[in-house]
């Protein structure tokens, strides 16, 4: 089975467990353990993967982790685990703590559905307040699989892993601005198309005319190019059904 199909093949367990775990012991053994094992870490073994990994703060000692994925001796990721029904808001500030103390470079929280992966990327030893990568596994889509992929024990690379998290978080950045642009077009955006089709000056009245007009023309360009290629899908699924029924009618049968 690979990757794709495993993962899936977990969430309909998760789907089919989430409502019927009230605690967060019982999350982390029915699902976040059964998570970093498909991964391919050994979770009963704790020089792997331990748990309650202690990573003190300042003067407070005793801080813990609910897991840290350890490699070569030292943790290369901490896990804060809670309940399926809470929300993560406001419970990323503990793994903030953590994450400088420690000389890991990744951190994960999950509530068992929701997972959020986060690094460094704006300043060294510091945690990212918003994560890289965040999903549903419920509602994971391919994409997500394959950058989850990527933090599979045999395929765990340092590097490779912070490269993809940079792409990933300008990537997400630059989502967010193009649909921040799609609903409330700025006269900044506008004036770069208004610059090839009107020589004008482009004074705020001109600017303020071309905004619903800008605002209309990439949203029907969206939706003509999705339709296309939904009527270039159901053609071709078409066209693969004739195939296989021509086929079918090709098939001679010999007489005993």
């Amino acid at each position: 089975m690979d990757f794709i199909d495993q993962v899936k093949q977990f969430a309909k367990r998760v789907e089919t467990l989430k409502d019927s775990i009230q605690t967060e012991e019982a999350t982390k053994t029915s699902i976040i353990m059964p998570f970093f094992a498909m991964l391919g870490y050994d979770v009963f073994n704790p020089l792997e993967f331990t748990p309650e990994f202690i990573a003190d703060v300042g003067i407070k000692k005793g801080e813990k982790v609910d897991y840290a994925i350890i490699k070569n001796g030292e943790p290369v990721i901490l896990i804060e685990a809670k309940s399926t029904n809470k929300k993560l808001e406001r419970h990323d500030s503990q793994l903030f703590r953590y994450f400088g103390t420690t000389k890991a470079k990744f951190s994960i929280l999950t509530n068992g559905i929701t997972y959020r992966f986060y690094t460094d990327i704006e300043e060294t030893n510091k945690m990212d307040k918003e994560p890289f990568l965040e999903f549903n596994i419920i509602k994971i889509k391919e994409n997500q699989i394959n950058e989850l992929k990527k933090f599979k024990k045999e395929l765990f690379d340092v590097d490779m892993l912070l490269d993809s998290a940079c792409l990933l978080k300008y990537e997400k950045q630059f989502k967010a601005l193009f649909e921040q642009q799609l609903q409330e077009p700025t006269d900044d955006f506008i004036k770069i198309f208004v610059s090839s089709v009107y020589a004008a000056p482009k004074t705020q009245s001109v600017l303020d005319k071309f905004r619903p007009i800008l605002k209309k023309s990439l949203n029907d360009y969206i939706n003509e190019t999705l339709n296309d290629k939904i009527m270039n899908a159901l053609q071709n699924t078409e066209i693969d059904n004739t195939n296989i029924i021509d086929d079918n009618m090709d098939i001679k049968t010999t007489p005993f």
